[in-house]
């Protein structure tokens, strides 16, 4: 069981590195990396699931046991979600594939390329949480490896200022990447229905709607300065819409661009990439480490004086 833990360890730790280079098309030889590296990663993901096979197995058998923790459930839907987004992630990437699958182009390209790389946003979250949900455990295996004194007082206050100062790079990773942004613009498409397939050459809706804004915002401008009379209202209402459209358009455009945010995200250096996407999911390790250990503990104090 031990050595399996080992495995274990070493399959995520070398499937979270790929999966951190893969937000940047640019690093170790540009695509070709990038769509072999994500196909070897769709294995490793499988081969995950089947290292922990029995655990999917005895929580699938109890899902509807009350006596099920919540904490459990909880871990268990967010697998579940994982799962259909890495599925997602693998499949869209194959239809967009332009190294390895070239053939298997089929249906609206743009769709696929935008939820390819709208759900690797969320992905990151949803994997920086399962990290945190899971985070005792890969102390418990570290620790075997290299014995560490649990007793120290000092390390109880250097593990928490390293915490910090992770929260801290992260939150500066996500501000010079855009990623709060990133997010939020993923989570508008997503919700609001506005990625479908079936809009104007293959474009989405949302695309072609900003399209036509931003013309009518320049017809608008354009009348506006060939009949002075009529400036300060009829182009006002054409200029608005423009920009709305534009905003649209720009959105569109950033998602297809790719993951890279800022002159940090287009960055060719695998080393500052990898720095860049590991410190933002630490931000989601960290505190869903953090609140589990504090639910945990007040779970065990209302036990006690139940």
């Amino acid at each position: 069981m031990k050595k399996l833990n080992y495995v274990k360890l070493t399959l995520d730790l070398l499937m979270g590195i790929t999966f951190a280079l893969l937000f940047n098309k640019q690093v170790l030889g540009g695509l070709t990396f990038h769509e072999i590296a994500g196909t070897i990663i769709g294995g490793a993901f499988l081969t995950h699931i089947l290292l922990n096979w029995r655990w999917v197995k005895n929580v699938t058998l109890q899902l509807f046991d009350r006596k099920l923790p919540a904490i459990t459930r909880f871990g268990y839907a967010l697998n579940v979600l994982l799962l259909i987004s890495m599925t997602t992630i693998m499949v869209s990437g194959v239809f967009i594939s332009k190294i390895l699958f070239p053939s298997m182009h089929i249906g609206d390209q743009m769709w696929f390329k935008i939820a390819h790389i709208s759900l690797s946003f969320m992905t990151l979250i949803t994997v920086g949480i399962h990290i945190g949900l899971h985070w005792k455990w890969v102390i418990s295996v570290c620790s075997r490896i290299v014995p560490f004194a649990k007793t120290k007082a000092w390390g109880g206050y250097a593990a928490k200022l390293a915490a910090v100062l992770l929260l801290l790079f992260g939150a500066y990773e996500m501000n010079a990447t855009s990623f709060g942004q990133r997010v939020a613009s993923t989570a508008n498409l997503l919700g609001s229905g506005t990625i479908q397939m079936g809009g104007e050459g293959g474009r989405p809706p949302f695309a072609a709607e900003g399209q036509r804004q931003g013309t009518q915002a320049a017809q608008g401008t354009q009348g506006t300065q060939a009949s002075p009379s009529s400036q300060g209202t009829q182009g006002q209402p054409s200029r608005a819409g423009g920009e709305e459209g534009g905003r649209a358009v720009r959105g569109a455009e950033g998602m297809q661009r790719g993951p890279e945010g800022g002159a940090r995200g287009r960055s060719a250096n695998a080393f500052q990439v990898l720095a860049t996407y590991f410190g933002i999911m630490s931000v989601f390790v960290i505190v869903t480490y953090y609140l589990e250990k504090r639910w945990s503990r007040r779970k065990r104090a209302v036990k006690l004086e139940a």
